[in-house]
């Protein structure tokens, strides 16, 4: 993101935070306004939010790390979620997390170096019947086998 890009970002979420500082309540939409607004929730904007509701910095810290909504790292263009709930995992999600951190060099949890994915385990994607699932941003593939995977990742 360019400095004026973000420089515009930080600005909207200034605006947001100077009109709902005084509501009850004001950290989750503030959170969810700057996650949406940059994508993840660094550790700068952390203690801004801090300083505007004055609320102690790992009181934010904790709340951002509670929800599975928020994240404090940059996240890449598309989002890997790979099932693990019960029916995924005794058809072989985890042959399927396998494959991916190898094809994209990349740790569940983490972004590939040129932030073009980010690839994640999830507990249920509720798609029980085509496990193994996975889902890259809002498109789910089901009945997967690590084989299928390059083929997918070619789309993207």
């Amino acid at each position: 993101m360019s400095d004026t890009a973000m420089k515009e970002k930080m600005e909207k979420l200034e605006l947001f935070m100077q009109e709902h500082k005084n509501q009850p309540g004001a950290l989750i939409p503030i959170l969810h306004e700057a996650q949406e607004l940059l994508g993840y929730i660094p550790e700068e904007v952390q203690k801004r939010i801090s300083e505007v509701l004055n609320i102690p910095p790992a009181e934010i810290y904790g709340v951002a790390t509670f929800y599975s909504r928020f994240t404090l790292n940059p996240r890449g263009q598309y989002t890997i979620n790979v099932c693990l709930g019960t029916a995924c995992y005794v058809k072989d999600a985890k042959g399927i997390i396998e494959r991916l951190e190898k094809e994209l060099n990349v740790k569940s949890g983490g972004t590939t170096e040129d932030g073009k994915f980010t690839l994640e385990a999830t507990r249920c994607l509720g798609c029980c019947g085509l496990a193994p699932v996975m889902m890259i941003n809002d498109d789910v593939y089901g009945k997967l086998v690590p084989d299928d995977i390059p083929d997918i990742l070619k789309k993207y």
